[in-house]
């Protein structure tokens, strides 16, 4: 076990793909932008950020993303009309939102892939460890899934995934590990098997989603050859990464993971959400059982 790590205060966010699995929706509209009954899921994964004390956080964005920098932008005429129509509830909703953090606006250079936005957040990055998180799916945790892996991170000093376990019949949708059990939640990953058939899968633990990174990752990124599809991958980096030194799964306590980059778990994340929404949840439930179905 190593000495205490430096403090985390710093997230990227790669926000930059064009969302086609939910094409018509995202010709216009970015698919982090969906919206899980009044919030929309970027909205989540930043606040579960700065509930796991980040402070800057840094959106790697494309020419298509501008509704997301305006998202978090702080809107002062509709504040300024709110006031006016004493809408206090929402006027407190607005302001939370453009006050959540710190967000630093980058576009996205370079080759297509996961990797590329990570390094493109390096110069704002610097020499400091931070966290890599998707913008397009969060798991619910308590503590949240980024404290939860930040933890790890300072008692090891080593970069961190979040991992969960997830049903034997969809290994072939994530990112698997073969790992070994540290203590309690923690694992040291000895390999990760990108997609694996139901027979290659070494465990059922998928690693992926937030990634608790050192700076070392980016001369990594930066030499990287192009993976599947001519693109740039994070999990090849990290590959590499685990050639020169230890890389741990945190495999996230009490959560749930929702996948809103899938049409079908977006769905059932929003009738969840909604279900337990204190405006909606009564009405919502004795609509669905009005359907009968």
């Amino acid at each position: 076990m190593k000495s205490r790590s430096p403090t985390i205060r710093k997230a990227v966010i790669p926000a930059a793909g064009f969302g086609t699995r939910f094409l018509p929706q995202t010709k216009a509209m970015p698919k982090e932008m969906l919206p899980i009954v009044d919030k929309p899921v970027i909205q989540y994964v930043v606040e579960e950020l700065v509930e796991s004390g980040i402070t800057d956080i840094v959106i790697v964005t494309g020419w298509h993303k501008r509704a997301i920098e305006d998202h978090f932008d702080y809107p002062f005429e509709l504040i300024k009309m709110l006031e006016m129509q004493k809408k206090e509830k929402l006027l407190e909703e607005v302001k939370h939102t453009a006050s959540l953090a710190n967000f630093i606006y980058i576009r996205q250079k370079g080759p297509y892939g996961n990797g590329t936005p990570v390094l493109c957040a390096r110069s704002v990055v610097g020499e400091e460890p931070f966290v890599a998180i998707w913008g397009d799916e969060f798991i619910y945790s308590k503590p949240p899934r980024a404290k939860q892996c930040i933890e790890v991170f300072e008692k090891y000093g080593d970069p961190v995934i979040s991992a969960v376990r997830v049903p034997k019949e969809t290994v072939t949708r994530y990112g698997i590990v073969d790992a070994t059990n540290i203590e309690k939640n923690i694992w040291q990953i000895k390999r990760m098997v990108e997609k694996p058939t139901r027979e290659e899968a070494p465990s059922n633990l998928a690693a992926h989603g937030c990634y608790v990174l050192t700076p070392d990752i980016f001369p990594v990124l930066e030499n990287l050859a192009p993976g599947k599809d001519g693109e740039i991958w994070l999990p090849d980096a990290i590959r590499e990464l685990l050639k020169k030194r230890p890389v741990y799964a945190c495999e996230i306590v009490d959560g749930k993971y929702y996948d809103t980059g899938n049409k079908l778990e977006y769905l059932k994340t929003v009738v969840e959400f909604a279900l337990q929404h204190r405006d909606l949840n009564g009405d919502f439930r004795e609509y669905l059982k009005s359907l009968k179905l």
